[in-house]
């Protein structure tokens, strides 16, 4: 099994990267807030990796920290919660909003991402409450960048979401908007976070 990666970001996608290890490019799944958090490539990264075997593929499943991955198995162990649909959910929650829903009970929080109807974020709700009191929302692991000094947060996250495939022109001013509501000197994480939820809109 592979438990983590470390290499060249290869190639930036919607849903996926590649990440270079000594001239094997291995295809990864994430989340988009994983994915926001890569460097431009061909700069180095370091992914923690769940592995998934199938009759027909074997599947890398990649996160910046340790909280998301193992949210990322605590969501998949619940019926109806695919790889694709937990991966949906960590893309618009991050781990501590996560936890927060649940332990609120929060379902139209949860039914804010991809694939979750109110039926799912009932069955999260009631099948992921006591073991998610369990499970710290931040858990040490390495982040797959170091975060940079925050004069760079704004041109680094631009040149995130351009490499995640948005126009120049909605990237900009979803930043902008979201730099409104933030402190001058927010973190490229809270930045691109905040960005993408006003791409979503």
């Amino acid at each position: 099994m592979i438990a983590s990666l470390t290499g060249a970001v290869a190639a930036l996608e919607e849903r996926s990267c590649v990440i270079d290890v000594h001239g094997v490019g291995y295809l990864v799944h994430a989340s988009t807030r994983t994915l926001a958090a890569l460097p431009t490539p061909p700069a180095a990264a370091h992914l923690l990796i769940e592995t998934q075997l199938r009759e027909d593929a074997i599947l890398l499943y990649g996160f910046s920290d340790a909280a998301e991955r193992a949210w990322f198995r605590l969501l998949t162990s619940v019926q109806g919660v695919g790889a694709k649909v937990a991966l949906g959910i960590l893309s618009a929650l991050s781990p501590a909003d996560l936890a927060a829903a649940i332990a609120s009970g929060d379902r139209t929080h949860l039914t804010r991402a991809p694939g979750v109807g109110p039926k799912l974020a009932q069955r999260l709700l009631g099948e992921l409450r006591e073991p998610a009191s369990q499970l710290p929302a931040q858990l040490p692991g390495g982040p797959a960048a170091a975060p940079p000094p925050p004069a760079c947060a704004a041109s680094d996250a631009l040149s995130a979401l351009l490499n995640l495939g948005y126009r120049r022109a909605e990237a900009e001013s979803a930043l902008g908007r979201a730099a409104a509501r933030l402190p001058a000197d927010a973190a490229l994480e809270s930045l691109l976070r905040e960005g993408l939820k006003e791409l979503a809109r």
